[in-house]
């Protein structure tokens, strides 16, 4: 296993990785819209949340020596099912080759934002 570190995407607010590397695979932790460069939330709307979180998801992908395109699953938080499209129009941009995907309603996030996104890469 070799752990995944890149300063282009948040540190981890707990005691964890950004990712991990194991068997040809890039596991990635959940991304919120943490922006890395000032460590705070700057997004409010669930577009601008999601453009942040997919941002610092390709960052970490990129750190992996993967991208987008190598996504094989996401697990996709809301915080709202009512921003279920709007997320969508977002999310589809930056994963056009549609990998399997769930997205579940939560009750609560860290820092309370609207979504937390995570993947499966090949590496």
């Amino acid at each position: 296993m070799e752990k995944v570190y890149t300063p282009n995407a948040p540190e981890a607010v707990g005691p964890y990785s950004q990712a991990m590397k194991a068997a040809g695979l890039v596991f990635t932790s959940g991304q919120i819209a943490i922006d890395p460069e000032t460590n705070t939330v700057h997004a409010v709307t669930i577009e601008e949340q999601t453009e942040q979180v997919c941002k610092n998801l390709c960052a970490v992908l990129t750190a992996a020596g993967s991208g987008p395109e190598k996504v094989v699953k996401t697990l996709c938080f809301l915080a709202d099912m009512a921003d279920f499209a709007a997320f969508n129009a977002v999310y589809a941009k930056y994963f056009p080759s549609l990998p399997a995907r769930s997205c579940v309603a939560v009750k609560d996030l860290p820092k309370g934002v609207k979504v937390e996104v995570e993947a499966v890469a090949e590496a």
